[in-house]
């Protein structure tokens, strides 16, 4: 990375949220959704967030948003306290940070045409008014491979990966810096999310957007993005290059979504690490390394010390005591 300034930078992110059960809601305790993540995106880079469900990955995504409220840490955006940030101030910005959603079924409102749905952020950040909404709207929908008499439509007469379109033309009608999306393909067929993955590789390139993305799948993230960050249990485990992380994976639990990855891409079963088990209760977490109860070479120290987020050469860092020392398997062969 530069050593400029970063366009977004968090430091000690944590989220914590109560859990209250029985009739009187009584507190069960609290889960630690993010738990201490530091990360930063460079201007016109793309920052993988890879992990599986209840990872954090997620709810990291909407602090950065700030559609949530971090329990503690800051965040920088674009040379601004974006933690401190309120009122009109922080209205005028957020033309500068857009969301992609999961799902666009649920995103994009049933009952407005896809035009409307495109306009409203302009409107609402007025940028534009008057004749000049529609023209804006008809190239935004050209930008991502659509008809201008797709403005027309209702979401349901649209295919799945043309309301993703228009989720996207909507995103981009404010002109953001920083674009975040939340498993975007996910919901779609293998064929569509290619289309998708390419059409947004090719908006950062031409726009020069940074983006953050986000998914379970860490070959669809590093099919997009310059550099990853593998999330376990509200923790960031490995940081690096996208293509080391995926050749070069330090933390076991890393070469086990990469198998994983692997086996989905090919239809078949995942070569080298298959992980027993599900992931710990985040009220009642494991001590030590998170990972440990479910890890190959963990040791008695996994259990007792948490491993810290250390940097190696190349910019690659894991939290494991013993990184590096399980190895993807080649093709046909045993662990390395």
């Amino acid at each position: 990375m530069s050593s400029a300034e970063p366009l977004f930078e968090a430091r000690d992110l944590v989220k914590l949220y109560e859990v209250r059960r029985g009739v009187f809601g009584a507190s069960a305790g609290k889960v630690r959704a993010v738990d201490g993540v530091s990360l930063a995106v460079a201007r016109g880079e793309t920052l993988g967030l890879v992990g599986e469900s209840g990872s954090g990955k997620s709810t990291t995504g909407r602090l950065i948003l700030r559609l949530e409220k971090p329990t503690a840490g800051q965040m920088r955006f674009d040379g601004e306290d974006w933690s401190a940030l309120s009122g009109g101030r922080l209205r005028a910005k957020r033309r500068d940070i857009q969301m992609v959603f999961q799902d666009p079924q649920s995103s994009l409102h049933p009952l407005l045409k896809v035009g409307d749905q495109v306009a409203e952020p302009l409107r609402v950040q007025r940028i534009t008014r008057g004749r000049a909404v529609a023209e804006r709207v008809a190239a935004l929908l050209a930008d991502v491979g659509l008809s201008p008499a797709a403005a027309d439509r209702y979401p349901a007469e649209l295919s799945g990966g043309q309301r993703q379109r228009v989720a996207i033309a909507r995103a981009l009608a404010t002109g953001p810096k920083l674009l975040v999306c939340d498993e975007p393909v996910s919901a779609l067929d293998v064929s569509v999310a290619g289309q998708i993955l390419n059409l947004l590789a090719d908006l950062r390139e031409r726009r020069g957007m940074a983006a953050v993305f986000i998914a379970h799948d860490l070959a669809v993230v590093a099919r997009v993005a310059d550099r990853i960050a593998v999330f376990y249990c509200g923790r960031i485990v490995e940081e690096g290059p996208a293509a080391d992380v995926v050749a070069r994976p330090l933390h076991p639990y890393t070469v086990a979504l990469l198998a994983a990855a692997t086996a989905s891409s090919s239809s078949g079963s995942p070569r080298g690490l298959v992980l027993a088990g599900e992931p710990p209760s985040r009220v009642a977490p494991p001590s030590g390394c998170a990972f440990h109860p479910r890890c190959p070479i963990a040791r008695p120290r996994c259990a007792v010390d948490t491993p810290p987020l250390e940097e190696r050469p190349g910019g690659h860092a894991a939290a494991c005591f013993y990184a590096g020392e399980l190895r993807p398997v080649a093709a046909g062969g045993p662990p390395v």
